[in-house]
């Protein structure tokens, strides 16, 4: 079967944006808009298409990313919604791994928000091109001009204007197009799906005229074959200007911008039309890259004659069609029912059905090319992150990174019958969502689960009991805390067994010096002159590692720590990789102890919104919880509180916030960085954690999730 819509003509895009900007909303227009639907859907009344799940319903906000198709202008549109809540924020990273562009949505009355700052830094990271639509243009505050110096100030980025608001808050009715010129109005009988052009007003045609002099000096730039035509003072057309900003967007130089009202059903068709104008094909970008197993760097260009090759970037469980993993396939063409070979694991998997997915929906196909973001039934080896190739032509592509759990609860079966249930239901869970942890304590034989968040981690839960029909009973938060040491220390470590016959002999002089925030683990090899052979070395390092992940203190991870290995000594018999290891081990947590060790805590940052009467109440609850007031801003009618505050701190701040302001403000919390805890929380906390005393102050707040 050949291609039926060219590749050229091929949009993956992403949604992204800060918590209840309007991307869902923003999504059920443009599905309605391009007939995949016939209804729009709506988050508050729990019918969107795109939160299909039962607690994104109850909730009204995204949890998982979904992926749907749609069509506009002759294009294929393939649509991923991301959440917009800091606790899902690793469905937004594996997006964006496999997306060539992204639509970011900003409240106009918000402005820039933080997750905002920390979704838009994530398509940084991987150089996607993006266009930003400045949404909820009719409410009371809405402020596009403030929404786009906010760009500029805090994501340092140029953003270039095509539309102007035509009407503001309540007024809203439409917007003036400011490459084609025309005034589009909206008609609200249709919702939205009819509008028409107008003359420009003449009162407004002055300021028009300067913002569209803006867009022709960027065309002029991007493109030489216009500077000539701009310079003499000669039109350009609408489809040379868009060419010309199709080029500076792709090249990351300006950021065009579009407004409108998704939820009034206003602006959703020309942000289509945009995105097929400036957005890129999967030609538009670099070719991709990976390695060979060889070592050798390859690339891969996005053509269907070129060798199979894709990336794993999400697995679900799906009730009826059972375990689905979704594919981003960058070269090549795949057939359903064919064996693909797993690079990152090295075995063969074979294709049982390829699934066009519309959400939670499933429209079965044949086979899929390059460019396509489809999910495959029948991948029982396959974890997020691993390539898929030909055998013949194995490659594999960069994996995907996934952050580090920030808060952990215990957890149980409350039956017997419940017990199996729950390690598999927990499995299954853990392989779809990466960002979330099993571990066993191994002092109190728990199991713990760890994840981004309270709400991350309730979720979980939630789907045990309704999916996996697994009752479980949860214990109280505990924070992921870190050890670090604060000053250098010089020793040796020594495990020596010799009883007759062959022993154990391994035998290491090392430096253990604090590094830097951030930095993590350094290893150091300074040995010389064959003290200890070179075949030892990795397995002193790793000894090393597995001595880093119980600290000295109170048994949490240690971090930012430089280890160097000066000398030691071997025996030519007794001497094995594990006596290396275990003298190593021994020799770290000596001198670790000897280091001055602390205890971190994690710290978040946090924004409050809020009425100005509720300010001082707030702000003396943030003091009590150790928090750190950074700032307030005063927009619109509201105060934005921002602080830095221990998470351990923050358990339970969603009920107290409602409680203190009457339910009227609401507050964003991400994590910052890892920072010394008090000398006073820090031996409450060892106390507790070698079998004292339930701690104090913070965790007497706690609620269980």
């Amino acid at each position: 079967m050949a291609r039926l819509i060219p590749l050229e003509k091929v949009r993956n895009i992403g949604i992204m944006a800060h918590i209840d900007a309007g991307k869902t909303t923003t999504t059920e227009r443009i599905l309605y808009y391009t007939g995949v639907s016939n209804r729009m859907g709506e988050v508050h009344e729990g019918s969107a298409l795109m939160d299909w799940m039962e607690q994104e319903q109850e909730r009204g906000i995204t949890i998982t990313s979904a992926a749907t198709t749609c069509f506009w202008l002759g294009h294929r549109i393939n649509i991923i919604d991301t959440p917009g809540h800091v606790d899902f924020t690793m469905e937004v990273e594996r997006s964006l791994r496999v997306l060539d562009g992204v639509i970011s949505i900003f409240c106009a009355v918000a402005g820039v928000e933080p997750q905002s700052e920390t979704v838009w830094r994530q398509a940084e990271k991987y150089g996607i091109p993006r266009i930003a639509f400045i949404n909820k243009m009719d409410r009371v505050g809405a402020d596009y001009w403030r929404t786009i110096q906010m760009m500029r100030d805090r994501l340092k980025t140029d953003p270039l204007p095509l539309q102007l608001p035509f009407g503001e808050e309540e007024d809203f009715v439409g917007v003036i197009d400011l490459v084609q010129m025309r005034n589009i109005v909206y008609d609200a009988t249709t919702l939205g799906a009819r509008y028409h052009s107008i003359e420009v007003p003449i009162e407004r045609k002055s300021e028009v005229l300067k913002h569209r002099e803006k867009i022709l000096e960027v065309a002029a730039e991007a493109d030489d074959s216009l500077m000539e035509k701009y310079i003499d003072g000669l039109d350009l057309t609408p489809q040379e200007i868009k060419r010309a900003i199709r080029k500076a967007t792709l090249r990351h130089e300006v950021i065009p911008v579009l407004c409108g009202a998704a939820f009034k059903n206003r602006g959703v068709q020309p942000l289509l039309d945009a995105v097929v104008d400036y957005l890129p094909s999967p030609l538009d970008v670099p070719a991709v890259e990976g390695t060979r197993p060889d070592g050798g760097v390859e690339k891969r260009r996005p053509s269907d004659t070129e060798p199979f090759s894709a990336l794993a970037f999400k697995l679900t469980n799906d009730p009826f069609v059972g375990h689905l993993t979704y594919l981003r396939i960058y070269s090549g063409s795949l057939k359903a029912g064919s064996t693909v070979y797993n690079v990152t694991q090295g075995k063969e998997e074979r294709i049982g059905r390829l699934l066009k997915m519309h959400a939670n929906k499933r429209e079965e196909i044949k086979e899929v090319y390059a460019g396509d973001i489809v999910a495959a039934v029948g991948l029982r080896k396959t974890s997020t992150g691993d390539t898929l190739s030909e055998k013949e032509h194995p490659i594999v592509l960069g994996a995907i990174e996934f952050p580090a759990p920030v808060i952990s609860v215990s957890i149980e079966p409350k039956t017997k019958a419940d017990l199996d249930k729950l390690g598999r239901s927990l499995h299954k869970l853990a392989l779809e969502d990466p960002s979330f942890r099993i571990k066993i304590d191994e002092d109190t034989a728990q199991t713990l689960i760890s994840g981004m968040g309270e709400l991350h981690l309730e979720i979980i839960v939630d789907r045990l009991l309704r999916e996996f029909k697994v009752d479980a009973r949860v214990g109280v938060p505990e924070v992921s805390y870190r050890e670090t040491i604060t000053k250098t220390v010089e020793g040796e470590g020594k495990f020596i067994k010799q009883t007759g016959g062959r022993g154990q002999y391994g035998h290491v002089v090392l430096r253990l010096e604090p590094l830097r925030p951030g930095v993590g683990f350094e290893f150091v090899n300074k040995v010389v002159g064959g003290a200890i052979p070179r075949e030892y070395i990795p397995a002193v390092e790793q000894g090393f590692k597995e001595a880093m992940q119980h600290g000295v203190l109170a048994g949490y991870p240690l971090i930012d720590v430089r280890v160097t290995l000066l000398d030691g000594s071997y025996h030519e018999v007794d001497s094995s990789d594990i006596a290396f290891k275990i003298a190593a081990s021994l020799g770290f947590r000596d001198l670790a102890r000897k280091a001055n060790p602390i205890l971190l805590e994690p710290i978040m940052s946090l924004e409050v919104v809020l009425s100005e009467e509720f300010l001082g109440e707030v702000i003396g609850d943030l003091n009590a919880r150790r928090g750190k007031i950074t700032g307030i801003d005063v927009r619109k009618g509201i105060q934005v509180i921002k602080s830095e505050v221990p998470l351990a701190e923050m358990f339970g701040y969603a009920t107290d916030l409602r409680s203190l302001t009457q339910g009227r403000a609401h507050y964003t919390m991400q994590f910052s960085r890892y920072k010394p805890m008090p000398s006073a929380s820090t031996e409450s906390l060892i106390s507790h954690r070698k079998g004292g005393a339930e701690l104090s102050s913070s965790v007497n707040r706690k609620e269980v999730i």
